[in-house]
């Protein structure tokens, strides 16, 4: 059942950015930064001890963690973690410490694929 909630929230979210698009007429960077800005706020709004994304997580695993969605939660939960851990530093500190991971490789693979493959043109 995991799964089948993974694969519903998960397209959920990619049809709320289909129809940000559509409907919306975003561009698609305006509809992803819509989507990160979403995830931090969600990140930022504490119920019950836990972040309403924590508790998002919880429940659809995989489809909250890996749209973008799940970047902008990465970069508040960091930055809240570090604030509470360093002080104002920590804002700063903490958005790169739990988004420096992901954030490399996406630049390695991108340089790697640039490497292989052939544009057309």
């Amino acid at each position: 059942m995991d799964f089948v909630w993974a694969f519903i929230i998960g397209g959920a979210i990619c049809v709320l950015g289909q129809l940000l698009i559509d409907v919306g007429k975003l561009t698609p960077a305006h509809t992803m930064s819509t989507l990160v800005v979403l995830g931090a706020i969600a990140d930022g709004i504490w119920w019950g001890g836990k972040s309403l994304y924590d508790r998002f997580v919880e429940f659809a695993g995989a489809g909250a963690t890996v749209p973008i969605t799940s970047f902008g939660n990465s970069l508040t939960h960091g930055a809240l973690q570090e604030l509470h851990k360093d002080g104002w530093i920590g804002i700063i500190t903490g958005i790169f410490e739990v988004t420096s991971a992901g954030v490399s490789a996406a630049i390695i693979f991108s340089f790697l694929a640039a490497l292989v493959a052939r544009p057309r043109g």
